[in-house]
């Protein structure tokens, strides 16, 4: 096995992905994690990946107070939170010095002010009635990252996608719809409506998932007490 195989079994053997670019963001996470100096830690990635996060919501104010092209800075700021986000637990995992109850409670204290930070950026920036698309954003996505710790506690697997939709994905779509603002200003009013239309579809369907695999549990646990 080569360098990079090797790295890429010790950085995904503790998470499911169903993410449409799962296969590339891998490969190239088991590159990366071989080339970080030896004086980056896991914790410094984490605070990367959280500066990325004010960056994004930066542009926002920046773009409300100078010019909407400022946008272009969230870009920015999603790479950044990328690239601290998704390596910082595998490269612990690569250097075999994990701390799964640690990472994972960082990771999603991280995750939820990361939500809020590009909430309250986005409410910045459209003003107006329009606020509440952003105050739904966070309520959305928090109840996305509800439901994958619900799913985490009944099926003792962890997995962040939701089917071919992940953080990845979800940064890069997000990041065109900056990218059309700064070509055609007041457009992010109905691409924000349409990725909270989105959000509350795949979080229904995904709830509704969850509560037949719990109840597909309870009648398991309660047939398991019945033989004992």
């Amino acid at each position: 096995m080569n360098n990079t195989g090797s790295a890429l079994s010790k950085i995904t053997k503790d998470r499911d992905r169903t993410n449409i670019l799962k296969k590339h963001e891998q490969n190239l996470l088991a590159f990366l994690v071989q080339h970080i100096p030896s004086w980056i830690n896991s914790d410094m990635l984490t605070a990367f990946g959280l500066a990325g996060s004010f960056v994004t919501a930066a542009s926002f104010i920046l773009a409300t107070y100078f010019h909407h092209s400022l946008l272009l800075f969230g870009i920015l700021g999603f790479a950044l939170n990328w690239f601290g986000d998704s390596l910082d637990g595998r490269l612990a995992y690569f250097r075999n010095r994990p701390r799964k109850w640690y990472g994972f409670s960082l990771d999603f204290t991280v995750d939820w002010l990361t939500n809020i930070l590009i909430g309250l950026g986005y409410i910045v920036y459209v003003g107006g009635k329009w606020e509440l698309l952003g105050f739904g954003f966070v309520v959305l996505y928090g109840w996305a990252m509800m439901t994958a710790l619900l799913r985490y506690k009944i099926v003792d697997k962890y997995t962040i996608d939701s089917g071919i939709l992940g953080p990845t994905e979800v940064r890069i779509i997000i990041s065109m719809f900056l990218m059309v603002e700064v070509i055609w200003q007041g457009s992010i009013v109905y691409s924000g409506t349409l990725a909270c239309v989105i959000l509350f579809i795949i979080n229904i369907i995904d709830s509704l998932k969850l509560l037949k695999i719990a109840d597909s549990r309870d009648k398991e646990e309660k047939d398991a007490k019945k033989s004992a």
